[in-house]
Order: C-alpha cells, then structure tokens, then sequence
C-alpha cells in the first residue's frame, strides 16, 4: 500500500483517480478547497484534507502543504481552473504548480505527476486570447516541474469527456490529438503512479486501442 496525495482530488477527474487508487488498496490523502467536499471523498474512502491551493500560493509559505505531504509516495497535482477567471488559473494552474514542487522538494515525496494540456487543444477554432493565455500558463508549469530535481511525469490528456472507463489508450510522447474520458486519464494516472520505471517523461494521451498497463509498459521502455 502506498500514500498518494492528490491535489484538486474533488474535481471530475481528481475524485475518479481517488476512486482508481483506492481500488488498488492505496492510503489517498485528498486535498480540497470546500468543507462541503469532505465528505464525499471520505464516502469513497479517501483522507479529507481542506487547503486551498490558491490561498497557500498566496500565503507563499509551503509549511502547511509540506505538513500533508510528509510520509507520502506520490503527489499527483490535478487541480485546474479551465472555466475560472485567467487571474485565478495563474495561480491554480501556474503558480500552483512550482508551488507545490517547492513543497515537494522540502517534505517529499520525491514523485511528482501532474495533469498538464495538450498543446493542440482547440487549435484553429477562434479560441479567445484568454484560452491562449491559459495554454501559456500550462506550458509554463510544465517547464518548471521539469527543471526540479523530482521524479517527475507531466500527463497531457487530448480533449476530456465524460465517457466511460474503456481501459484502452493511445499515450507516448508524441500522439494525434483526440478525446479521451475522464475515467480513462484517471486510470492511467494510476497506473503510472505505481510504475516508478515512467520517469521524467512527457505524456501525451487519447482514447486509443492500447491496454493501459501495455501502454504504460510501452513508455515504460522508452
């Protein structure tokens, strides 16, 4: 059994990789920003731990983040603030981010996975100068993430949909861009926080033929 906390665990896709790691028998300590969210993560057997990650940016002192890390395996950072104000996804999706590393750098754990963007979502279709902004803003994470120390893994999945868990997927460092369910970036996300040989590597991921594990697998010898 591992210790894996996930950040944004309350989110659509956060709460689906609750679910996948504690159906593998993990120890998940979940980070939320609403009291009112507490409660169904601790239905899905998840650890409720409040901390907005916003307001820690801010405070700009990694001690209470640090504090939950301490004693875990993995951190995987799936918070995003898409539908947010650009200002607030600079900080939850920007910031947050370098934030969260220093944190891990501090306290541990040493793996770090995060939920980045595909870079050619919504290409040629009018998006507004905020979305682009917020394509920079998720470029610019990922560039810090990789310029730490840890043993790190940026995900980046194609568009995301509410479809089921279908198990299949196309993931490698370079792929066509396509949709893929929530359920399905959540299983992956799983399978590659227990697959320590996936290091320091950038993934993208869509719906596709592959089995997760051999998908993993596949990147796993690159």
């Amino acid at each position: 059994m591992s210790r894996i906390v996930v950040i944004g665990a309350a989110g659509g896709l956060g709460s689906l990789l609750v679910g996948e790691l504690i159906t593998r028998g993990d120890d998940v300590a979940a980070v939320h920003r609403r009291p009112e969210q507490a409660e169904q993560l601790r239905t899905l057997g998840a650890e409720p731990l409040l901390l907005d990650i916003a307001d820690e940016v801010r405070s700009g002192a990694p001690d209470r983040l640090g504090q939950a890390l301490r004693g875990a395996d993995a951190l995987v950072y799936a918070a995003g603030a898409s539908n947010a104000p650009i200002d607030v996804a600079r900080v939850v999706d920007g910031d947050g981010v370098a934030f969260a590393a220093r944190a891990a750098e501090i306290a541990g754990p040493d793996r770090f996975l995060l939920v980045s963007a595909f870079p050619d979502a919504w290409r040629g279709q009018g998006m507004p100068a905020a979305f682009e902004e917020y394509m920079r803003i998720k470029k610019a994470a990922d560039v810090a993430l990789a310029a730490t120390g840890l043993d790190w893994v940026i995900v980046r999945p194609g568009t995301l949909t509410t479809g089921p868990r279908t198990g299949r997927v196309a993931l490698g460092p370079a792929i066509a861009y396509g949709d893929v369910s929530r359920a399905d970036v959540a299983a992956v996300l799983a399978e590659l926080v227990h697959s320590p040989e996936v290091s320091r590597q950038v993934l993208e991921l869509t719906e596709g033929t592959a089995p997760i594990t051999d998908a993993v697998d596949a990147v796993a010898r690159l």
